[in-house]
């Protein structure tokens, strides 16, 4: 199984980058591992919610491959504890065949046509967080998850 990270833009901030690019070393050590950045919209001033949301969803879309578990990252989604998040991760590696996907969408969420292709929704906390500090959240619970599942002590109850 392969986990495959897609969110919509790229990370401005150099210290997030910093991050992103630290865990994505990290994971690599456990799993096979993409993050995929697609391009914004363009012309969003033009656009309404529903219409950004609909392009964006185009990309998601479009970004899938034939036998992808998709997971969206969304406020409405099953919370975990990170060892329950661990557990997770373990049992998909067993029913996951080909890709396990995980989606940030865009500041307005999903389009219709991404939440009916989604498998599962996830939510990584009840507060919110922005676009670009979510990233590395995700990657850094991931990172833990995987620490958790070799029984390496980064991960402390």
């Amino acid at each position: 199984m392969k986990v495959a990270f897609v969110v919509i833009g790229k990370t401005d901030s150099p210290y997030f980058s910093e991050a992103i690019r630290e865990y994505q070393s990290r994971l690599g050590h456990y799993i096979p591992f993409e993050m995929q950045v697609l391009p914004d919209i363009k012309n969003v001033r033009n656009l309404s919610e529903s219409q950004q949301k609909e392009k964006e969803g185009e990309l998601i879309l479009k970004a899938l491959q034939p036998g992808d578990y998709l997971v969206l990252l969304d406020e409405k989604g099953k919370e975990f504890t990170s060892m329950q998040f661990a557990a997770y991760i373990e049992k998909k590696t067993h029913t996951v065949s080909r890709r396990l996907v995980f989606v940030v969408g865009g500041p307005y969420g999903f389009s219709e046509s991404v939440y009916k292709a989604a498998s599962e929704k996830i939510s990584l906390s009840k507060m919110t967080f922005s676009h670009q500090m979510i990233r590395v959240i995700f990657l850094e619970q991931l990172y833990r998850a995987m620490t958790i599942l070799n029984n390496e002590p980064y991960h402390h109850e």
